[in-house]
C-alpha cells in the first residue's frame, strides 16, 4: 500500500504560468451545452447548445476519422469542493514546508534578512498540458451543491440543488456518462470515493433522484447499475431510513458483486464486479482524513491502483474517483484537513499519471472541482501582507477526530480548561504560554474566544451572542473545535468566509489523448458534451 507523503508530489510547472494560460471563450461569452440526444422533455431552462471546443472550434465538423479516435481509458478526478484557493494553498503549503527561511521572507525590508520567497511547489496535475475554467451555477443558486454540479458534469444538463439527474420536475431521468459507456462501448466502469459511495457525488454517475438524500433507493440503483468497481466509504442507511429494509450489501451480494470490507481481502481481489469498503471508516462511515490516516490503512491511491486492476480490458475503462473529504473539510474550516486532502487526491492522480505513461496515446486524464467550499482565502486582516502556512504543519489531526476523541471525554468529564488547552498545544500547537516572537502564542483575544466556546461545548453555557453572531463564530459544527481551527487557520494567513458552498469558478486540468478540448472558460454541462462528443456515445 502507498505510505503517506507530502513533498513528493511533483513540481512540474509553476502556477503562474498555468493560470496565465485560461484563456476566455470567444467573445467572452460562458458556453452551457446540453447533450444533443436529451430528452425532448428536457427543461427549456436548460442552456442552449455551443461548440463544446473552448478554443471555438465546432468538434462536429471534425473529419469523421478524427472523431472515431477516442481514448481507451478515461480518469475523471472530482475535488468535491476544490477550486483554486484548495489547490494553490496546497501548492504554496508545500512551498513554506520545502523553503528553510520561509518564515524570515516578510515584507518588511528591516525583518526579513535577505530572505526570498522560493514560491509554490505546483501538485502534479498543475502541470497538464492543458487547463481551463469551469463555472458551476445550477438551476437555483450561483453556490450550487454536489448533486446538480456532479449532474452537469456526469449528463450535460443543469438541475436543482439536491437532485440526481433528474430534470426540476423529477419526472425525467438523463443517463449519465458512465452509463453510456458502459452500455454502449461495453466499457467497464470503477466509481471511487472518500466518502460514501451513495453520497451525491458518485451516487450522480449511476443513479437518478429527486432527492440526495434517498440514500437506499440510490444504493439500489448502484447495485442495478452492474458497473465492476466500487470503493471507499461505507453505504449510507444500508438498511433504509427505518431501518427495516433489506441490507444492501446482502442485497448486492445476490445480484453478483463481491463485497469485501478488509483490506487483506482487497489485496487478493483481481476483478469484479465488486464492492470495496475501507476497512477503518471514520466519521459517518467514509473514509478517515488523511491527516488521520495511518501508513497501515489504505489511501485514495490505492483504491485507484486496485481499480486499474480490477478494470483493465480490451475495451477500456472509465474510473471516477472523488475526494470528498475535501469538501467536508472545507465545511469545518479546516485548512489543513483541506490541505492533506487535496494532497491525497493529488496521489491518487500520480497512479492515473503512472498508469499513462505505459498507455501512450490511449489515456485521457482530467482533474476538476464540482464547485468550491468554504470561501477559503490565501491572505487574512490579521497577518496583513503575510502568510506563515507553515505554522499548519503544527496540526496534527482532522476537526473530526478532536471531536470524536477529545471533545466528548471533555463533556463527559467536564474537564478543566486548563486540561483543554494544554492538548491543543500538543495537537495544533496554539500555546497559552508563548514569547512575543512565537507566532503559535495565542493572544488574550484568542484565550477568551477559547474559553467562550470551551464553555459552550463542555458546559453549555450561553455564549451571550446574538443567534447570528454565534452562527457566524461556530456554523453547525463544535464550537471548541472550529474556533481551534479558526485561529490556527487565521495565525498562517487563511480564512474561510463561509460554511457552505460558494460560486467561484473551479479550474480542469487535462492530459492525454484530446486533453486539448478542454481548454477554455466553459460551463460544467461542457464537461459531459466533450467526453460524449469523443467517445461518440448518444
Amino acid at each position: 500500500m502507498r505510505k503517506k507523503f507530502v513533498s513528493k508530489v511533483l513540481m512540474l510547472v509553476s502556477t503562474m504560468a498555468l493560470l496565465s494560460s485560461c484563456a476566455a471563450a470567444p467573445n467572452g461569452a460562458v458556453s452551457g451545452t446540453v447533450n444533443g440526444g436529451a430528452p425532448a422533455s428536457a427543461p427549456t431552462s436548460t442552456p442552449s447548445s455551443v461548440p463544446a471546443n473552448g478554443n471555438g472550434e465546432d468538434v462536429a465538423a471534425k473529419p469523421e476519422e478524427e472523431q472515431s479516435r477516442h481514448p481507451k481509458y478515461v480518469f475523471l478526478f472530482i475535488g468535491d469542493g476544490m477550486s483554486f484557493p484548495q489547490f494553490q494553498s496546497a501548492a504554496d503549503y508545500l512551498g513554506a514546508m520545502d523553503d528553510s527561511d520561509y518564515m524570515k521572507a516578510v515584507p518588511s525590508l528591516e525583518d526579513n534578512q535577505g530572505a526570498v520567497l522560493d514560491g509554490p511547489v505546483a501538485l502534479n496535475f498543475m502541470g497538464f498540458e492543458t487547463v481551463g475554467s469551469v463555472v458551476t451555477y445550477d438551476s437555483n443558486s450561483f453556490a450550487p451543491d454536489s448533486a446538480s454540479t456532479a449532474t452537469s458534469i456526469a449528463t450535460g444538463h443543469k438541475t436543482y440543488s439536491g437532485s440526481i439527474n433528474v430534470d426540476e420536475t423529477a419526472t425525467v431521468s438523463y443517463e449519465t456518462i458512465a452509463e453510456k459507456v458502459h452500455d454502449q462501448l461495453g466499457m467497464r466502469v470503477g466509481v471511487i470515493s472518500s466518502v460514501n459511495l451513495n453520497h451525491a457525488t458518485p451516487a450522480a454517475f449511476y443513479a437518478h433522484q429527486a432527492s440526495r438524500s434517498s440514500y437506499y433507493e440510490i444504493g439500489l440503483e448502484l447495485i442495478d447499475s452492474g458497473f465492476e468497481y466500487f470503493a471507499g466509504g461505507g453505504l449510507l442507511k444500508p438498511t433504509g431510513a427505518d431501518k427495516d429494509k433489506e441490507d444492501l450489501y446482502v442485497l448486492a451480494e445476490n445480484a453478483g458483486y463481491t463485497v469485501v470490507k478488509t483490506q487483506a481481502e482487497a489485496e487478493k481481489v483481481t476483478s469484479g464486479p465488486v464492492i470495496l469498503i475501507d476497512e477503518h471508516l471514520a466519521d459517518s462511515s467514509a473514509m478517515a482524513y488523511e491527516l488521520d490516516r495511518t501508513d497501515g490503512m489504505w489511501s485514495l491511491a490505492d483504491y485507484v491502483e486496485k481499480g486499474i486492476d480490477v478494470l483493465d480490458n480490451d475495451q477500456g475503462f472509465f474510473l471516477m474517483c472523488e475526494g470528498g473529504k475535501i469538501d467536508w473539510a472545507c465545511h469545518a474550516n479546516d485548512a489543513a484537513s483541506t490541505i492533506h486532502d487535496t494532497l491525497a487526491m493529488a496521489d491518487a492522480v500520480q497512479v492515473a499519471i503512472d498508469f499513462a505513461k505505459e498507455h501512450p496515446g490511449e489515456t485521457l486524464i482530467l482533474v476538476t472541482g464540482d464547485h468550491e467550499t468554504g470561501g477559503l482565502t490565501i491572505g487574512f486582516a490579521g497577518t496583513d501582507y503575510d502568510t506563515y502556512l507553515s505554522l499548519l504543519d503544527s496540526q496534527k489531526i482532522s476537526f473530526a477526530r478532536f471531536d470524536s476523541d477529545y471533545v466528548s471525554a471533555y463533556k463527559e468529564n467536564k474537564t478543566p480548561f486548563e486540561t483543554v488547552l494544554a492538548d491543543i498545544e500538543e495537537l495544533f500547537g496554539l500555546r497559552a504560554d508563548g514569547d512575543a516572537d512565537d507566532k503559535l502564542a495565542l493572544t488574550d483575544y484568542e484565550l477568551g474566544l477559547l474559553e467562550t466556546a470551551y464553555e459552550k461545548s463542555v458546559n453549555e453555557k450561553d455564549t451571550g451572542m446574538a443567534e447570528q453572531a454565534e452562527y457566524v463564530a461556530y456554523g453547525t459544527y463544535e464550537p471548541l473545535t472550529v474556533t481551534i481551527t479558526h485561529i490556527l487557520n487565521n495565525k498562517s494567513g487563511v480564512s474561510f468566509t463561509s460554511y457552505s458552498h460558494t460560486g467561484l469558478p473551479v479550474a480542469m486540468f487535462a492530459d492525454g489523448m484530446n486533453a486539448e478540448q478542454f481548454d477554455g472558460y466553459y460551463d460544467n454541462t461542457d464537461i459531459y458534451v466533450k467526453l460524449a462528443d469523443m467517445l461518440g456515445v448518444k
